[in-house]
């Protein structure tokens, strides 16, 4: 059975597609999903969806091995960043090397680092005149939005489109490639 951590900041939407891609997989489970929000709307969408979840603050993450002890003892094959947006510390980075992925909705390296994130990079994207975007699945290392990259994906833009309508291609091209991805990495 391969185990996956997830990690979440916001609504949840890639946390509930990831769950319902492996639904009928019985060699992968989500053995938890963690949330540095004590109000995010994940963890209502995990209760909904049965999935344990967990929020930790700052302290937990950072200033201790909190986070770190959860995770050993969850033992997972992958941890996913799924719309989570703080620094991954380096002590998870060293106990965890090439198992943490995260999502970035751009062409890395552009519109990456601190602060880009959702609607900003939509924005950035728009605001520059892009004719293409799309999003880069990379692994995570001790800088934002460095690590190396797994797949890329490319959408066009037309010059019509809003950051809105940026952001609804975008995430049309999560739902589809991210799951895809993550099974590739189980599989090996």
């Amino acid at each position: 059975m391969k185990r996956i951590v997830l990690f979440a900041s916001g609504s949840g939407s890639n946390v509930e597609n990831i769950s319902q891609y492996f639904q009928e997989n019985s060699e992968v489970t989500i053995a938890t999903v963690l949330t540095n929000k004590s109000d995010a709307k994940v963890l209502e969408r995990c209760n909904r969806l049965k999935i344990s979840a967990l929020y930790f603050n700052r302290t937990a993450f950072y200033d201790s091995d909190c986070v770190l002890d959860l995770l050993k003892s969850c033992n997972p094959d992958l941890i996913v960043l799924a719309g989570f947006l703080w620094k991954i510390p380096e002590n998870l980075i060293k106990n965890f090397p090439n198992k943490i992925v995260n999502i970035h909705p751009a062409l890395l390296p552009k519109y990456g680092g601190k602060g880009m994130y959702g609607i900003h990079v939509h924005n950035a994207v728009k605001a520059n005149n892009e004719t293409e975007t799309g999003i880069t699945i990379h692994f995570v290392n001790e800088n934002y939005d460095e690590g190396a990259i797994i797949k890329q994906v490319k959408v066009q833009i037309i010059p019509e489109d809003s950051p809105e309508d940026i952001a609804n291609k975008i995430h049309a091209l999560e739902y589809e490639y991210f799951p895809k991805v993550i099974e590739a990495l189980l599989n090996g």
